[in-house]
């Protein structure tokens, strides 16, 4: 569901055909889901999920969007939340049937979000170690140099 969210919204906002939905493309896309931004409020939707602080939304990032907002991490005068909650369904407009294929979908969406989750600790605890092994090589490098000016 979010990929096919992310895939309409950058197919038909991402206008540099970059991949990426930038502070312009994020306008454009808020406006015409009715709940425009001021260029601050944008810009602070943005910053809440830019990972690489690149100052654009990648796909990764907008997943983040959605977990963050099932989570109940946004506040709630976010944009963000805003357009996450532009994404629920009304039962009375899609039916039963269109519902119940909503919410499989979001069932599945809220597993994705946890094999997400899942990534983002790995690649932390990958950086962590990666660190620590940095300055397991530095003491040893300092041990070894010492040994050489004695």
């Amino acid at each position: 569901l979010f990929q096919l969210l992310y895939f309409k919204a950058s197919i038909k906002y991402d206008s540099g055909r970059d991949g990426y939905i930038d502070l312009m493309e994020l306008k454009l896309m808020m406006e015409k889901l009715g709940a425009p931004q001021t260029h601050l409020g944008l810009k602070n939707m943005i910053k809440e999920v830019d990972e690489d602080f690149d100052g654009k939304l990648s796909f990764r990032e907008f997943l983040l969007i959605f977990h963050k907002a099932a989570a109940g991490e946004l506040e709630e005068d976010s944009g963000l939340l805003t357009l996450a909650k532009l994404s629920e369904i009304d039962v009375s407009i899609e039916g039963v049937k269109g519902a119940k294929n909503f919410f499989e979908a979001k069932a599945q969406a809220l597993s994705s979000a946890s094999k997400f989750e899942a990534e983002i600790k790995a690649e932390q605890d990958e950086r962590k170690r990666e660190e620590e092994e940095r300055k397991h090589r530095r003491a040893a490098f300092r041990e070894l140099k010492s040994a050489f000016t004695q």
